[in-house]
């Protein structure tokens, strides 16, 4: 591999990969639904965050414990799935009013049945540790270009997690911003966009069904 363009190659393999729907990106439109673009903000820096422990765990060597377990990525499966279905059936047991994003000024009823920025924030950084996903990725590729001529590991790692948080900030802010694009074209405050946010849940919940029964096959 040359090593002027192994990091363009690990630029599009984690664009390629963190394009793919998946649990971290409902995640993301979820939240931007029920919280409008703070929300969105919140889920994206969590699933960030969670992205940054990722190399972290990768690069001390606990990834590799993983391989140790031959049912380690079932369990981890299963894990992530109850956690996207319990993600999924608190987005929809909302009620319609308080689905929608919140404006200034809104019912203190409706802002307490959503979830505060800090709880976004840390559930978005346990979506991204529960994500199969990323655990296949941290353990097939990206060792692969952790260890280069022009610098040591831990500069590497460096870099390498800021094109990781660059890919997932790019994306993610992507999805966040259509997200609330939508609501506000459905008519922003509502049933209309309360619904919206509680579709997003319910194709959390198929897609936990879904994962279970992979592992389970």
């Amino acid at each position: 591999m040359e090593h002027a363009n192994s990091l363009w190659m690990f630029f599009a393999l984690t664009l390629g990969v963190i394009a793919l729907p998946g649990l971290d990106m409902a995640f993301v439109a979820g939240s931007a639904s029920a919280r409008g673009w703070r929300g969105g903000v919140a889920a994206t820096a969590g699933v960030v965050a969670g992205g940054l422990i990722h190399v972290i765990v990768n690069v001390t060597g606990l990834a590799a414990l993983l391989m140790l377990w031959p049912g380690a990525f079932q369990v981890l499966l299963v894990a992530g799935s109850a956690y996207m279905a319990w993600i999924g059936w608190s987005m929809w047991r909302l009620p319609l009013e308080a689905a929608s994003a919140p404006q200034p000024g809104a019912q203190a009823s409706q802002l307490s049945a959503l979830p505060t920025l800090a709880l976004v924030f840390r559930r978005g950084v346990l979506n991204c540790l529960l994500n199969p996903k990323a655990y296949a990725f941290m353990l097939a590729v990206f060792p692969a270009y952790l260890q280069v001529p022009e610098r040591g590991v831990a500069a590497q790692a460096i870099l390498l997690a800021s094109i990781i948080a660059a890919n997932q900030i790019v994306v993610y802010g992507g999805v966040a911003a259509a997200t609330v694009g939508a609501r506000q074209w459905l008519g922003g405050e509502g049933r209309r966009a309360g619904w919206m946010t509680r579709a997003v849940g319910a194709l959390l919940m198929v897609a936990a069904a879904l994962t279970l029964w992979k592992a389970w096959a």
